[in-house]
């Protein structure tokens, strides 16, 4: 491409190849405070928006980002820990915030639909065009977004948000469902959840844990957003009629006892907006944090004082109750100034865990090394 300086050839061949061009976003690395030992470095700064993180067979890390419409797919990792290569996979979907990965092929979620985009791995820089698994999902907007994963049983988990702050929403909205790989067979796995974006299944015992947003409008400190264990199938945790296991609904909650609802299994503050959470499977990090859950808090946006925007770590008994949580990445705030928002943590193989920032376009990646 002559008459043109190199950084432009780079980004004009990358870009012929289907691959996203690396545009270096502003990070508050300098700012990020972890627990001593612990490292924050940056994986990539080249996925706008990024919201869900999956891991592929091989290792590829792929991203769902909202406001893009697109689904990003990087792999390598360079001496500094950063991605080599960029990929943008899919592109033009309505909000795909989810990526969950099965069996060779990446499913993404799209809203009122889910899609499926059959052996990936080996199609980076040329995908597959996508099979529609369903389209019968709502098509409402209102906590339309879906985090999606696949469980321990071969079943495919997707929430359906409440399409509103506080309403009755009937029995279509307001749950976690779960159906087979090819879209059939759905089932109601909780109910009375007004908004998940994260759910695990806790390693040994294969629980199913959840994160919930509480409701708006009632004030800075109250409902809390809440961690949450599902005892059994289809048991309401109470919305729109009781939040957070403790308070009765002004408008829904006439008529009905909290104690009527499933408790959660940790209040996490109110407006903190809890979205992606992650037992920790990986052996890097030290004993303590071993099957830990960490929950990345998107922050609030509607309080007088700012709360959430880091991520908190929850430790579980094995009796399987939290025994306690404290913050583990924070320096997303300077002081009411919002310098980052974390969306999700994703464990890697060699125990490293990644932390999406959509404010920022930026993926961190937090090592452990005590000689550091």
């Amino acid at each position: 491409m002559p008459g043109l300086p190199h950084f432009a050839i780079v980004l004009a061949t990358v870009a012929l190849a289907g691959v996203a061009p690396v545009v270096h976003a502003a990070a508050p690395l300098q700012s990020l405070k972890v627990p001593p030992g612990f490292h924050v470095s940056i994986y990539s700064d080249a996925v706008p928006n990024a919201r869900e993180i999956t891991l592929g067979a091989h290792d590829t890390v792929f991203v769902g980002s909202m406001s893009e419409g697109k689904v990003y797919a990087l792999t390598g990792m360079d001496q500094n820990g950063r991605a080599e290569h960029v990929y943008v996979i899919a592109k033009d979907l309505e909000m795909p915030v989810g990526v969950a990965f099965r069996d060779g092929a990446l499913y993404v979620s799209a809203v009122s639909r889910i899609l499926k985009y059959p052996d990936i791995e080996q199609h980076l820089a040329d995908p597959p065009q996508p099979v529609v698994v369903t389209d019968k999902l709502p098509t409402k907007t209102h906590h339309g977004w879906k985090f999606i994963a696949f469980g321990p049983d071969g079943k495919l988990y997707v929430p359906i948000g409440a399409p509103c702050n506080i309403c009755d929403p009937g029995p279509d909205f307001a749950k976690i469902i779960r159906m087979d790989p090819d879209g059939s067979d759905w089932q109601t796995v909780a109910t009375g959840i007004r908004n998940s974006v994260g759910f695990d299944w806790q390693p040994g015992t294969h629980a199913f844990w959840f994160t919930n947003n509480g409701r708006d409008l009632l004030g800075d400190d109250v409902p809390d957003d809440t961690l949450n264990r599902v005892d059994k199938q289809g048991e309401n945790f109470g919305y729109p009629y009781c939040h957070a296991g403790n308070v009765p609904d002004p408008e829904f909650g006439k008529g009905h006892a909290c104690s009527e609802f499933a408790q959660p299994a940790l209040r996490l503050g109110a407006h903190v907006a809890s979205l992606g959470m992650r037992f920790y499977v990986g052996r890097m990090f030290p004993a303590a944090y071993h099957d830990a859950i960490f929950i990345a808090e998107h922050g609030s946006w509607n309080r007088s004082r700012k709360s959430g925007y880091r991520v908190v770590v929850a430790h579980v008994g094995k009796d399987g109750k939290v025994t306690g949580s404290q913050p583990f990445l924070t320096g997303f705030l300077d002081g009411q100034k919002t310098l980052g928002r974390p969306v999700d943590v994703q464990p890697l193989r060699d125990g490293s865990l990644l932390v999406s920032d959509d404010y920022n376009g930026v993926i961190y990646r937090i090592t452990y090394d005590a000689k550091k």
